[in-house]
């Protein structure tokens, strides 16, 4: 060792002991943010809120009704397609089951009446026949008598085949006609009572009403916010990394989280890495300038933070 080095090893020894802390590096920090990832709120169609439960700073349970709009059209729309199921229902019984009994009545009670004059005429035509053997009676009386005989059956024929097809259900096509008009009909009071149920917006999960947008009686366009719920473990930290300190994280890695006043061992997860970098144009990558590249990292609080959106952070290992 020469005499210039052993003079130096003794200078920063005797800085050391005189002044703490000279030569040891500060662990690497980083400045960072909490941000909210809010749920937000709105309606799929517009309307007038009609009742507004939110309330700022109250914490809303999931599945608990946070706000309405106005449904009567929609009630008035369900009202008539429930009509219309109602009407393409009996349609398709009515082809299941054949003609309606007061129908079926009719057509039995024709086919009676046939009968009986079938009978009459019958009997006419023997006794007209048994004169006509015994030369009493003329041939045309005879013939004319078998002319009534035969329309007589034909009419009995023709009603017998009537109830026979009345009593029938209706014909394939026409059954499923009707039943593909029924499916369409249920699928309109469907979409309908979907509609009226989508006028009550419900909290989807548990979380706290950081903002309201609205009160009852304000409009609300299709898609517009209502309400910003915050839901618990939905804090995060946003913090830059230089390319060089990118390579030591990775997904799931723990940090410790500082700020003023806060309590001492707050924590977060990391589970995102932006992509891209940022700050330096990709077109002047020289050595120099590799240093200003830095990445997005996002971090979940741990619960039990109590940190606030916007708030300042420092990030460390």
């Amino acid at each position: 060792m020469s005499a210039m080095d052993g003079f130096l090893s003794w200078l920063f020894g005797l800085i050391a002991m005189i002044v703490p802390g000279f030569g040891v590096s500060e662990p690497p920090a980083w400045n960072g943010y909490v941000e909210a990832d809010y749920v937000y709120l709105a309606a799929p169609g517009a309307g007038t809120i009609t009742a507004m439960s939110a309330r700022e700073g109250e914490v809303i349970e999931a599945g608990a009704m946070v706000f309405t709009l106005d449904d009567g059209q929609q009630r008035t729309a369900l009202d008539g397609a429930l009509a219309q199921v109602a009407a393409a229902q009996a349609n398709v019984d009515n082809l299941s089951t054949g003609s309606r009994d007061a129908e079926l009545d009719v057509i039995r009670a024709s086919l009676a009446r046939a009968r009986a004059d079938l009978e009459l005429t019958r009997q006419q035509a023997e006794r007209t026949g048994a004169l006509l053997e015994r030369g009493l009676a003329p041939q045309a009386q005879a013939d004319q008598a078998d002319a009534n005989l035969a329309s007589a059956q034909a009419q009995v024929d023709e009603l017998e085949a009537q109830l026979r097809v009345a009593e029938l259900p209706a014909r394939n096509p026409q059954r499923i006609a009707a039943e593909a008009s029924l499916a369409a009909a249920q699928a309109n009071a469907e979409q309908a009572r979907l509609a009226l149920d989508d006028r009550i917006v419900a909290a989807p999960v548990d979380g706290l009403a950081a903002r309201v947008y609205f009160s009852a009686g304000e409009f609300l366009g299709t898609g517009v916010p209502a309400v910003a719920l915050l839901p618990d473990g939905a804090l995060e930290v946003k913090f830059y990394l230089s390319q060089a300190d990118r390579a030591d994280f990775a997904l799931g890695d723990q940090v410790a989280i500082s700020c003023d006043r806060c309590r001492e061992g707050l924590t977060a997860t990391v589970d995102y890495f932006s992509p891209d970098p940022r700050f330096t144009p990709p077109v002047i990558y020289s050595r120099e300038e590799r240093d200003r590249l830095t990445f997005l990292v996002e971090a979940v609080l741990d619960e039990g933070s109590e940190l606030l959106p916007g708030q300042p952070v420092t990030v460390s290992r």
